[in-house]
């Protein structure tokens, strides 16, 4: 099995990457990128949701760093990384996974990416496939228009101001009083909510949050999801792919998780039934047993510019699979 951790990869981390998660920080192209790497193995990369951060991931990446090399950035944007007036789209932060990459010496990996993550993983996996050995994309987005109206409201005019609000001592009282209401009450959007206040909260400032803002744009309107990768769901063919959702999830519908299933051939969909928008959290050990058994019981992806021509040339219509209307094509 061909793995993308090389020698050049343990001369860029140095000898013997550590089991416990350590921030690192890299310059690429004049800013500064935070991510944590712990452990040694086949690469591992952790590509955390809108407003996160790679400390979401904080709950598994110790225990997958026994048996991987994990790697997880704080996107551009985003925690420690520089907060520039910058392009984040989906297509931009790819480009920023494959630069980072390439400057710590890693050739290839697996990519895990939650939410927003999912779609940056998936947009990484189109744009670089020879780079790309397996996908797993939890409550990821870029399978249907549908989001939480929370964030369809953060896209409008004074959203800004209104995340700046929140941290204020008497919005802050009144934010977590609506939050206890939800849990108590047992909504779906209540299971989620303190991740989301979490989330608020990893915004200190207005720097920060102008990059959270042009980011949720980059890929949300009013209207709902702008950013689909059903309509090249086809080309995952003979890649491994993971797809795990909570079936309470309230940000991205665990619908999205099924209709992503029939457009990927051969892909694998695993449900939560207790967890939200971040299984991870809610069950975090089956989650780790669920991504090393995946990792280690399949071959990772191998393309060829020849099969890459020919998926594009089908133009989609794999035998059995699901077109971007929804109608199975002819076997």
């Amino acid at each position: 099995m061909r793995s993308g951790w090389t020698g050049t990869a343990a001369g860029r981390l140095g000898a013997v990457p550590p089991r416990d998660a350590e921030l690192r920080f890299r310059t690429v192209h004049g800013y500064r990128r935070a991510f944590r790497v712990a452990g040694a193995g086949p690469p591992l990369v952790l590509v955390h949701g809108i407003g996160d951060s790679s400390r979401t991931w904080a709950p598994v990446l110790p225990a997958l760093a026994r048996r991987h090399l994990v790697i997880a950035p704080d996107l551009l944007g985003h925690g420690e990384s520089d907060k520039p007036r910058a392009d984040y789209s989906v297509a931009a932060y790819a480009n920023g996974i494959r630069d980072l990459l390439g400057v710590l010496g890693i050739a290839r990996a697996t990519l895990v990416g939650h939410s927003l993550g999912g779609g940056v993983a998936m947009q990484f996996a189109y744009q670089f496939p020879e780079r790309t050995e397996r996908l797993v994309l939890v409550g990821s987005g870029g399978a249907g228009p549908d989001v939480t109206p929370v964030l369809r409201a953060m896209t409008l005019p004074g959203a800004a101001t209104l995340l700046g609000a929140l941290r204020l001592p008497t919005m802050r009282l009144q934010a977590e009083a609506v939050v206890a209401a939800l849990r108590l009450l047992g909504t779906d959007i209540g299971l989620d909510a303190p991740d989301l206040l979490r989330v608020v909260d990893a915004l200190p400032d207005a720097t920060s949050r102008a990059a959270f803002i042009r980011t949720l744009r980059a890929v949300v309107d009013w209207r709902g999801q702008v950013v689909t990768m059903l309509d090249r769901c086809y080309l995952t063919r003979g890649m491994p792919v993971l797809l795990v959702w909570g079936a309470r999830d309230a940000i991205v519908p665990v619908e999205h998780g099924r209709r992503a299933h029939e457009a990927m051939p051969g892909s694998r969909l695993e449900i939560f039934e207790t967890s939200g928008h971040f299984p991870f959290h809610t069950d975090p050990a089956r989650f780790v047993a669920l991504v090393d058994e995946f990792v280690a019981g399949t071959a990772p992806a191998s393309w060829s510019p020849e099969q890459w021509r020919q998926l594009l040339r089908a133009d989609g219509r794999v035998p059995g699979s699901v077109s971007v209307t929804g109608e199975r094509s002819a076997t």
